[in-house]
């Protein structure tokens, strides 16, 4: 199918930004989700502007606006063949060492708004047969010692083959990507040796690009350096 459309939120930085560069030059046009909008949109200029590249201001916390952001995809660039659910960000270790507020919105986030996700873009998905993708983490595989971030991504992992099992039949595939540790604003220093933001955007893309009778369910990616 030429020109092809692929949803990424988070999409400013990070693995969401190299995702989409990626996507765009194995000729997919993007639409870029994300809180901000300024970032967004200069990315999207880089990837082709207007024809190619659609930025669109989204709390992913908020039905509204995800319902918007497929809503206006489609009237657009009227398909939508891959959605990501990639937003999310993490909180410091131990139950004493974070603020309430914070805790919060990470969960909101990472959880609710991954379901919020797969719930605004499952129709037009199941429409085209098309592939769904969450960010996972290494840490939804193993518990860190007092960490609330882990335990939203179990609850994705969870979701991911939730959603497996539910699409069965559909056409749709489902892959949740699990990166170990990531050089990636997520990090106020990075630890040395992780991989980088282009490495989890290959592993999207490699994905995706299987043939229809492959569905990958599970990718997990640790940098060599990474022992757990």
């Amino acid at each position: 199918m030429p020109d092809p459309v692929f949803l990424i939120t988070g999409a400013s930085s990070g693995i969401g930004a190299a995702t989409a560069r990626q996507a765009a030059g194995a000729g997919y046009r993007v639409v870029l989700a994300a809180r901000s909008i300024d970032r967004l949109t200069e990315l999207a200029r880089e990837l082709g502007g207007d024809e190619r590249a659609l930025a669109l201001e989204c709390d992913v916390t908020e039905w509204e606006q995800q319902q918007a952001v497929v809503q206006t995809t489609l009237a657009r660039f009227g398909r939508l063949n891959v959605a990501f659910a990639n937003a999310g960000f993490g909180a410091a270790r131990g139950f004493l060492n974070e603020s309430p507020e914070q805790w919060r919105a990470m969960v909101l986030t990472n959880v609710y708004g991954a379901a919020l996700t797969i719930r605004a873009t499952l129709p037009a998905l199941k429409e085209a047969r098309g592939h769904l993708l969450l960010t996972g983490s290494v840490a939804g595989r193993r518990a860190l010692p007092g960490s609330l971030y882990s335990a939203t991504k179990w609850a994705v992992t969870a979701m991911g083959e939730a959603a497996r099992q539910e699409l069965e039949g559909t056409g749709v595939r489902v892959t949740l990507i699990e990166p170990g540790s990531v050089s990636t604003p997520f990090f106020d220093s990075p630890p040395s040796g992780a991989l980088e933001a282009d490495d989890i955007a290959r592993t999207v893309m490699f994905a995706v690009s299987q043939p229809t009778h492959v569905d990958i369910n599970e990718i997990l990616v640790r940098p060599t350096r990474q022992a757990n």
